[in-house]
């Protein structure tokens, strides 16, 4: 086993482990600072990748700014402690159909892109000179669509995590 093997294998336990205590934490503080130990992980991934900028903007951008907002957030509501929600009766089959197609795709992706070795191709060398904004969208959405879906859901669960935090209950009163 080489070094940068042995790294690798540390690092995504790190990132694992991170990503799970960021999940199963009670405390949002907690969760955030877990999310933000994974953010570094990740950089730390992008330099044994040999892109350091990448790995900079990482820390700088996520690490930092991103995550600095998400803390004052989370203090200036005073959400430090995750209550259960009521959840409505439809909404966990949903998540799981949704979860299972979106493991289905990612799967199929994956195993389309492969080469016959199993490693998994990467995207051609001459996409790095789109000329117009229509052939940039068709590089993203066939080429990179499994992590535009990603970043998109990322998104999504952004949005409705701060939808939830801010929403009031019926009868309360702000304070």
């Amino acid at each position: 086993m080489t070094s940068d093997l042995i790294v690798f294998l540390v690092l995504s336990l790190v990132a694992i482990a991170t990503a799970l205590g960021m999940l199963f934490s009670r405390n949002a503080v907690y969760s955030a600072l877990f999310l933000v130990l994974n953010f570094v992980t990740v950089a730390v991934f992008y330099l044994l990748l040999g892109a350091p900028f990448i790995a900079m903007s990482q820390i700088t951008v996520y690490a930092g700014a991103i995550m600095v907002l998400f803390l004052f957030v989370i203090m200036l509501l005073g959400v430090e402690s995750i209550s259960s929600p009521n959840a409505l009766p439809w909404q966990r089959p949903l998540a799981a159909i949704l979860s299972v197609i979106l493991v289905v795709e990612s799967v199929y992706l994956i195993l389309s892109r492969a080469q016959p070795d199993m490693s998994i191709a990467s995207p051609d060398a001459s996409l790095n000179t789109m000329d117009s904004l229509r052939e940039m969208a068709m590089s993203l959405f066939n080429n990179y669509l499994l992590p535009f879906e990603i970043t998109s859901i990322l998104l999504l669960v952004a949005m409705v995590g701060a939808i939830v935090l801010t929403k009031q209950e019926k009868g309360e009163q702000k304070s």
